[in-house]
C-alpha cells in the first residue's frame, strides 16, 4: 500500500496542509519532570505514523504547562528539554508527507500566569481561582485539575502574537491550532476593568461588559489571523471552543469565521455520547469550509495516561466521522520520553487502514436532506436529534444553510425563540407548500405561536402529569390506550377546522399531602381533555408535550414513537430510508463532482458501563433494505469499501436495494 500524505490529498479538494487522517497530539509537561523528548526518534517516529495511516498531527509549540518545546526567544524552552523537538518532529513528518499544525495554548497558562500573575483572569471580585485552588492544597494530597485562567487581551495578547510570529516565521508548519480560547468568559481583572472603563463601558453591567469582550475577541482573532497570513497564506488555523452548538451566545458571535477548518472537539464515552456530533458536523458543514471530526484514543478523560479505548470503537467512531462528511482525529498524549506508543497507533491504524479506503466517498460531499431541524443552541437539541437518528429519519439544519430548496419540512424543538427575519423566512417556507413540526413552546412568543398552529393559547399546566391516548393515525407501534407524560403539557383551545390527531386525559387530581394515592402519580381521569396532545392544521403539526425532553429525560420508547408517527403526519418522500436498529445511524452525502450519492450506514451499541459508553460488540446485520428517491437516473449501486454491485429494484417512486451483510460500517454507492 503507497503511503498517502497532505499533498495528495490537496487534489482531492482538502485544504493545503491538512489531512484526513489526523492525530492531536497533546504533550502537556510539568519542570519537575525530566529527560523530556529524551527517547524521541526519527526512525521510529515515522514509523509508528506510518503504521497508523496517519497523514496529518497537531504537534505542540506551547502547553499549558507554559514551557515551550522549541528554540524560542519569546518563552522559554522546557528546562528539561535538551533539543530543539519541534523542528524535529516538523522535518520527520515533512519526509513522509505528514502535515504539521503547531499547538499553542491561549486560555490555561501557569509559566505565564505566575510571572505575570497581573494577566490571570479573574472574578468581579478579583479571585484567582488556581491560585485559591493551589493554597488550599495539602503537601501530599491529590491536586485536581486545574490551570490559571488568561485572556488574549493587552500585554498577554501581545505575548501570544509574538509567541505566533516566531513560529510562523521560523518554522515549516502546516497550521495552527489555538486551544482554550476563553470565548464565554468575561475577564474582570484590574488590567480589563481599567481597559472597559477607559473606553465607556461599564464593567457591571453584564450586557456591556459582554459586548465588549466579544469586541475584543473578535479583535484577537482577526490579528492572529493576518499574522499568520501574512507569512504563510495558504496555513491552516483553527481555534477551539469557537464551534459549540449548545452556546447561542457564542454561536451568533460566528468566532468560526476566523477558522480554515472546523474542527469538533469531542470524547463521546464520558462527554456527550455519540449522538452530539452529527448534529454539529451537520450545523458546521453548512459553512462551507472542511469540518474535522475529534475524539481520542482515551477511554475516560481527555489526555489519560495509559487510557485505551478497544480498536474495534475506534474504526467504529472513524467510520462515522466519515459517514457525515469528517475528517479524522484522534487525540493521544505523547509520553514525556518524547516516544510514541505502538499500541495506540496499532489501534489507530485499524481504523484509519479501513478509512482510507472510503474516504474519496465522504469527503468534500454536501449533506442532504428534505427534512431539516431548526437548532435552539441550548441543549435541548440533543434530545430531538437523538430521536431522529434513532428512528433513522435522515436531516440537515436549516439555521446556516443558505439553499433550502429541497427542504420540505422544518422540525422546531421546544425551546426555538425565532427573531423577525428568521419568522420571515420560516412562513415564506410554509406558504410555499413547506411544513412544519413544532413542540411545545417552539416559536412562541408573547402568548402565542409565530405560525398558524390552528389553536389559542390557554395556558401552561394546571395539573403535575399528563396522560396521552392517540387517534387512529398515530397508532403504529404505540398503544391505544392513555400514556404517561412525566412533564405536563401547555394547554390550547383548537380552532374549528383543526385536527385532533391525540388527546390528553388529566389525573383525578395532583398529587399532594391532600391529595394521593398509590405510590406514584394519580391515575388518569376517563373523560379526555378539551386541550388536546398533537394537532394538525395544513401543513403544520403541533404536539403540546415537550417530546424531546419526556424522552431525553425518561427514555420511554413510546414517547419516540409519538413523536416519529407525529413526524411522520408530514414527512413525506424522504431521499433516503434504511431498515435498520435502533442504534443504527445512516445519512446521505452528495458528491455532484462525482455523479454520485453515498449513503452511509453504520452499526454499533454503546453500552453504559460505569461512567462511560463503551462500544463492545461489533455485531454484523444482514440483508440490510435501503430505499432512494433521487431525480437523476441511477446507472449503478455499489457498496464501498468492496465495491460489490447491487441489484436496484423499483418500489414505487423508490429505487430498493438489499446489502447483504456489513459490520460496522458499509457505504452505497449511487452513480448517475
Amino acid at each position: 500500500m503507497t503511503f498517502q500524505g497532505f499533498s495528495q490529498s490537496n487534489k482531492k479538494g482538502f485544504y493545503k496542509g491538512e489531512g484526513s487522517r489526523q492525530v492531536h497530539l497533546d504533550f502537556h509537561t510539568t519542570e519537575k519532570l525530566e529527560n523530556i523528548g529524551k527517547s524521541w526518534n526519527k526512525d521510529e517516529w515515522q514509523q509508528t505514523l506510518k503504521d497508523g495511516h496517519v497523514n496529518s498531527i497537531n504537534i505542540f509549540a506551547k502547553g499549558h504547562h507554559g514551557w515551550a518545546y522549541y528554540n524560542t526567544k519569546i518563552g522559554k524552552r522546557h528546562p528539561n528539554l535538551k533539543f530543539d523537538l519541534l523542528k524535529a518532529q516538523i522535518e520527520a513528518n515533512k519526509e513522509i508527507g505528514v502535515s504539521s499544525q503547531a499547538y499553542v495554548t491561549v486560555g490555561w497558562n501557569v509559566l505565564d500566569g505566575k510571572e505575570h500573575p497581573e494577566w490571570v483572569s479573574t472574578g468581579k471580585d478579583g479571585k484567582n481561582t488556581f491560585a485559591e485552588m493551589e493554597a488550599k492544597s495539602k503537601p501530599g494530597e491529590h491536586f485536581s485539575w486545574g490551570w490559571p485562567n488568561m485572556y488574549p487581551e493587552g500585554p498577554y495578547m501581545e505575548h501570544l502574537l509574538k509567541h505566533t510570529e516566531e513560529i510562523v516565521k521560523n518554522y515549516d508548519v502546516d497550521g495552527f491550532w489555538f486551544d482554550i480560547v476563553p470565548v464565554g468568559n468575561i475577564n474582570y481583572n484590574e488590567y480589563s476593568k481599567k481597559d472597559m472603563e477607559a473606553n465607556g463601558i461599564d464593567w457591571n453591567n453584564e450586557e456591556e461588559a459582554w459586548a465588549y469582550h466579544c469586541k475584543k475577541m473578535h479583535t484577537y482573532f482577526q490579528k492572529t489571523n493576518a499574522l499568520i497570513k501574512k507569512y504563510k497564506p495558504n496555513a491552516t488555523i483553527y481555534y477551539n471552543w469557537t464551534t459549540p452548538i449548545s452556546n447561542k451566545r457564542i454561536v451568533d458571535e460566528h468566532y468560526d469565521q476566523y477558522n480554515t477548518k472546523q474542527d469538533l472537539e469531542d470524547l463521546p464515552t464520558t462527554w456527550a455520547g455519540y449522538d452530539v456530533f452529527p448534529v454539529r458536523a451537520k450545523y458546521y458543514a453548512n459553512t462551507g469550509k472542511p469540518i474535522v471530526a475529534m475524539s481520542g484514543k482515551f477511554h475516560s478523560a481527555w489526555g489519560e495516561f495509559g487510557g485505551f479505548k478497544h480498536k474495534d470503537a475506534i474504526w467504529y467512531e472513524a467510520a462515522s466521522m466519515l459517514s457525515y462528511g469528517a475528517m479524522a482525529n484522534f487525540g493521544d498524549q505523547l509520553h514525556p520520553t518524547g516516544k510514541l506508543e505502538k499500541a495506540t497507533y496499532d489501534n489507530i491504524g485499524h481504523a484509519y487502514e479501513y478509512i482510507e479506503k472510503i474516504e474519496d466517498y465522504s469527503l468534500n460531499s454536501k449533506h442532504l436532506a428534505k427534512t431539516a431541524i431548526w437548532l435552539s443552541f441550548t441543549g435541548r437539541d440533543n434530545d430531538l436529534t437523538k430521536m431522529l437518528l434513532e428512528k433513522q429519519v435522515n436531516f440537515v439544519v436549516a439555521n446556516n444553510l443558505n439553499d433550502w430548496s429541497d427542504l420540505k419540512l422544518i422540525i422546531l424543538n421546544s425551546d426555538v425563540k425565532l427573531n423577525e427575519e428568521e419568522t420571515i423566512k420560516i412562513q415564506a417556507f410554509v406558504d410555499k407548500g413547506g411544513k412544519l413540526f413544532i413542540l411545545e413552546k417552539g416559536a412562541f412568543e408573547n402568548g402565542k405561536w409565530k405560525f398558524d398552529i390552528g389553536a389559542t393559547y390557554l395556558g401552561d399546566a394546571t395539573a403535575d402529569v399528563y396522560y396521552t391516548l392517540v387517534s387512529d393515525k398515530l397508532t403504529e407501534d404505540l398503544i391505544q390506550s392513555p400514556f404517561l407524560n412525566r412533564y405536563p403539557a401547555v394547554r390550547v383551545q383548537p380552532e374549528a377546522g383543526t385536527e385532533i390527531l391525540a388527546k390528553i386525559h388529566e389525573p383525578y387530581f395532583n398529587r399532594t399531602v391532600e391529595h394521593w394515592t398509590s405510590h406514584d402519580n394519580t391515575p388518569y381521569n376517563t373523560k379526555a381533555a378539551a386541550h388536546p396532545a398533537i394537532i394538525r392544521n395544513g401543513n403544520i403539526v403541533w404536539a403540546a408535550h415537550r417530546l424531546e425532553r419526556n424522552y431525553g429525560k425518561e427514555g420511554s420508547r413510546v414517547h419516540k414513537q409519538l413523536f416519529y408517527n407525529a413526524l411522520k403526519q408530514v414527512l413525506t418522500d424522504p431521499f433516503v430510508e434504511a431498515d435498520l436498529p435502533s442504534s443504527g445511524r445512516v445519512n446521505l452525502l452528495h458528491q455532484p463532482q462525482e455523479n454520485r450519492y453515498v449513503v452511509h450506514l453504520t452499526y454499533a451499541t454503546p453500552h453504559q458501563r460505569g461512567r462511560a459508553k463503551v462500544i463492545e460488540d461489533l455485531v454484523p446485520l444482514y440483508n440490510v433494505n435501503v430505499r432512494v428517491d433521487f431525480d437523476e437516473k441511477i446507472k449503478k449501486v455499489y457498496t464501498i469499501p468492496d465495491k460489490m454491485e447491487l441489484k436496484m429494484k423499483k418500489v414505487g417512486n423508490q429505487l430498493e436495494v438489499v446489502v447483504p451483510e456489513f459490520r460496522c460500517h458499509s457505504g452505497v454507492v449511487y452513480e448517475y
